[in-house]
């Protein structure tokens, strides 16, 4: 089975090719359809598959700038990305990200990145899944209240209410999203914009995974445009941080080039989904993936800390991110496929 192995030019290990393309493919559809570089997957799961955790960062970095630039020309053919709003946050992201990189390279040169940035995964991902849910579970029992009253819950009705709460905060000068229809103190997005670039650098991820929960909880923004917006965030911050991580000699670039064929046929048919699924749809599926990869994360950090099981728990934790990808990306396919056959079936019988 050697031939399924593939040996890394820049970091010198031997790596599982299939498991790159799985990787790409699987995250293509999962970041166009979440407005996500994926790297929140892609980062653990290229650790796991054996790349040192600086490698891992780097090598999602570049194939995520790349996929996420796909994406976000897809987006603004649907009208899904405000410009402005990502252009304002571009700022704060890029100083993020250079401070969180030179803070990779720090714990790099100490010993620690390894288990320091596995924890802040566990922390974080711990952190959005309940934000999710229970954004979900408040929306859901307000539907219940409103149904109880023979009323109908508005269209836009959220369950957490923070981005109003947010939008209020009237410190000069006020600015006013056009597309995604918010208006805000200016320092809001940029406050949002440095913690998420802090993260993407330190993390390996675009930022998109707390960046798109950022823009509609705490901007206010409808879910799809804040998922269009996040992905042209995502793609400039990205090509910064891919260049920065290939200076300092930590990006694999064989790795990228082959996850990014598989991302850029994904994030296709992950855009295309989101015309099909709207909303809550998009929030509920997206917080059973941050748990999926939680779980995975969990099984890593227990395999460094028990010896005795350390190769069960490296097979797990590598069959739970690679069927985590898989699962996620065929429900969005599956998705995609029936509310295209539903839009032809209505115009075909408007037709008649």
């Amino acid at each position: 089975m050697e031939w399924l192995y593939m040996m890394m030019p820049i970091s010198g290990v031997n790596i599982f090719w299939p498991g790159l393309i799985i990787l790409g493919l699987g995250v293509g559809i999962i970041g166009g359809f979440f407005g996500l570089g994926g790297a929140w997957m892609v980062t653990p799961g290229l650790n796991i598959l054996g790349f040192p955790m600086a490698f891992a960062i780097g090598t999602d970095v570049a194939q995520m700038a790349g996929k996420s630039l796909i994406s976000t020309m897809r987006h603004s053919k649907f009208g899904n990305v405000d410009y402005a709003l990502g252009i304002t946050m571009l700022v704060g992201t890029i100083v993020g990200v250079e401070i969180g990189a030179q803070m990779v390279m720090w714990l790099e040169r100490i010993g620690s990145v390894d288990k320091v940035v596995r924890w802040l995964y566990v922390v974080l991902l711990a952190c959005i899944a309940w934000m999710v849910f229970a954004d979900v579970a408040k929306r859901r029992a307000k539907e219940i209240a409103a149904r109880e009253k023979n009323q109908v819950l508005e269209k836009n009705a959220t369950g957490l209410e923070w981005g109003k709460a947010l939008q209020a905060i009237r410190i000069p000068p006020m600015v006013h999203y056009k597309q995604a229809g918010v208006t805000c103190s200016f320092w809001l997005p940029i406050t949002v914009s440095l913690f998420t670039g802090w993260l993407a650098g330190i993390l390996g991820i675009g930022g998109g995974l707390i960046r798109m929960p950022a823009l509609v909880y705490l901007i206010g923004c409808q879910t799809h445009i804040a998922v269009g917006t996040d992905l042209f965030e995502v793609a400039i911050s990205g090509l910064y941080g891919a260049g920065s991580y290939t200076y300092k000699g930590r990006t694999e670039l064989v790795a990228a080039l082959i996850m990014l064929c598989g991302g850029a046929v994904g994030a296709q048919i992950g855009v295309v989904a989101t015309k099909y699924v709207k909303g809550y749809g998009i929030r509920f599926v997206f917080g059973l993936a941050v748990v999926g990869c939680l779980l995975s994360v969990v099984l890593k950090l227990l395999q460094a800390e028990i010896a005795s099981m350390a190769r069960v728990f490296d097979v797990l934790a590598t069959i739970v991110v690679l069927a985590l990808v898989s699962l996620t990306s065929l429900y969005i396919t599956v998705r995609m496929v029936q509310g295209a056959k539903a839009e032809l079936a209505a115009k075909k019988a408007a037709g008649n």
